[in-house]
């Protein structure tokens, strides 16, 4: 339903780069770039410069990109709703999730959510919390859902579950065998951390520091880029590290690692689920939002 031209120009815009839209929209560079002159000659002005080594938009391109994002928004709102007035039941869901609930949390209630809206298209981008925030402000996605603190005015935020964060250690650690440790011990230890931007990073960064310590004082060893990764090093000797207790059920029970409880301090985070600040979220977005709320109250129960 969204006109052709501004989609063109939309892929344009985010890629500033005509051969990469081209590829995405499985066109020819020169049918992209007459979309483009097409549009340029309709509205009497320059979109993009390409005067210098790199694509860049104008100050009209980039006006232009607001509105027909929002032009995007509603023709898919249209589409669903038109779907619903026929009784499709179809629509498109689009969601990012950071790397924890996209791994050990969504998988199946995607699955379940999928059995009661067979005719919904869905996809799914996984990364940071920083990622996915950013994919929402830039209409990549309808709905987030973070496992760390989000501070943006243009967000409304949605609590979707509480989740434990654990330090885990190789079964041969010292440490295994200890109840508890003092968190004095943790400067110590080489720590596996997550990146900048993570939302475990955060959360842990700001549990420590209100029990005292920061993250200044310890070794830290490596920073990963997944909850995979953190596990496999811990596993592997490299040293201790934090991830959420769901994601190691399986190497708990095969024993290769343990958990221990560091002395005055708790890591507990919210799962958060997150939009656009304005109206409510409708079709897909919405259906599957509470879908979700509803198996985490029954979780719970």
């Amino acid at each position: 339903m969204e006109n052709f031209r501004l989609k063109v120009f939309r892929t344009v815009a985010k890629q500033l780069n005509f051969r990469k839209a081209a590829e995405l929209l499985h066109l020819s560079q020169p049918a992209v770039s007459q979309q483009v002159h097409a549009l340029e000659e309709e509205l009497g002005i320059a979109l993009f410069d390409r005067s210098g080594s790199r694509v860049q938009l104008t100050a009209a391109g980039a006006l232009l990109l607001k509105y027909a994002r929002k032009a995007a928004q509603l023709a898919a709102e249209a589409r669903e709703a038109i779907e619903r007035l026929q009784g499709k039941g179809g629509g498109e869901l689009r969601l990012g999730a950071s790397t924890t609930p996209a791994q050990y949390i969504l998988p199946r209630m995607l699955g379940a959510f999928r059995k009661q809206h067979p005719r919904t298209a869905i996809s799914v981008i996984s990364g940071n919390t920083e990622r996915i925030v950013a994919a929402l402000l830039n209409d990549e996605i309808t709905l987030g859902i973070i496992e760390g603190p989000a501070a943006s005015r243009a967000l409304h935020k949605q609590l979707f579950l509480k989740e434990k964060l654990v330090l885990i250690v190789a079964k041969k650690h010292p440490w295994a065998r200890s109840r508890s440790i003092p968190l004095s011990s943790l400067s110590e230890a080489s720590l596996l951390l997550r990146e900048r931007g993570s939302g475990t990073r955060r959360v842990v960064e700001l549990a420590l520091k209100r029990a005292g310590l920061r993250l200044s004082q310890l070794q830290v060893m490596m920073e990963l880029d997944s909850t995979e990764a953190i596990v496999a090093g811990v596993e592997a000797g490299l040293g201790v590290g934090f991830v959420p207790e769901r994601a190691i059920a399986k190497e708990l029970r095969l024993g290769t690692l343990s958990t221990v409880k560091l002395e005055g301090l708790e890591v507990q985070r919210d799962i958060t689920f997150i939009r656009r600040a304005g109206p409510a979220l409708e079709g897909a977005a919405a259906a599957f939002e509470q879908f979700a709320l509803r198996e985490a109250q029954a979780l719970k129960g």
